[in-house]
């Protein structure tokens, strides 16, 4: 059995991991740096990944005590494309780790949204975390939106059709 060895991605790669679409898509996501000397780009740890990791963009570290929220400033201001949009996860280590997520999971980007994308997180862990300048602390999903016509209607047909009905929270078991 042979073993392959992968070198490690570099810049050149990392680069064009961050600029390519992933899955034959077209679509781009524009990022403009408002925090050109703090800010990083955001891009996909790996080939396979859904999200692509946003950093912190802080002119000094930011430590949360358990129990502490805050909004962490990326840097970046961007442009979904048409159609979409931006879904702002935990990253799994860091919750998983330090307890630290984010407080609105997922929170919602709308494609019109042009400000600086800030991340609420929450440190729910035991110990103080310090977040630093480059730090990844949350991903980027970008996710295609269905806008609907909302009727207003008399009743739902399907409200009694149903196993479920009106069982409200829980009631599908555990």
């Amino acid at each position: 059995m042979a073993t392959v060895l992968r070198a490690a991605p570099d810049a050149t790669v990392a680069k064009r991991r961050a600029a390519e679409p992933v899955g034959g898509s077209d679509e781009r996501l524009r990022v403009h740096r408002l925090k050109p000397s703090l800010a990083t780009l955001p891009s996909y740890a790996s080939d396979g990944a859904a999200g692509l990791d946003l950093s912190a963009a802080l002119t000094q570290p930011l430590t949360l005590v358990p129990g502490q929220r805050a909004a962490v400033p990326t840097g970046l201001a961007i442009a979904l494309p048409a159609g979409h949009e931006g879904q702002v996860r935990p990253r799994s280590g860091l919750s998983r780790k330090h307890g630290i997520t984010v407080l609105n999971a997922p929170g919602t980007i709308d494609e019109d949204y042009r400000g600086e994308v800030a991340v609420l997180l929450v440190n729910l862990g035991q110990e103080p975390y310090t977040i630093h300048t480059g730090d990844r602390i949350a991903q980027l999903v970008v996710c295609p939106v269905t806008r609907v016509q909302v009727e207003a209607v008399e009743e739902l047909e399907a409200l009694g059709q149903t196993d479920r009905a009106g069982g409200g929270f829980g009631s599908t078991g555990r």
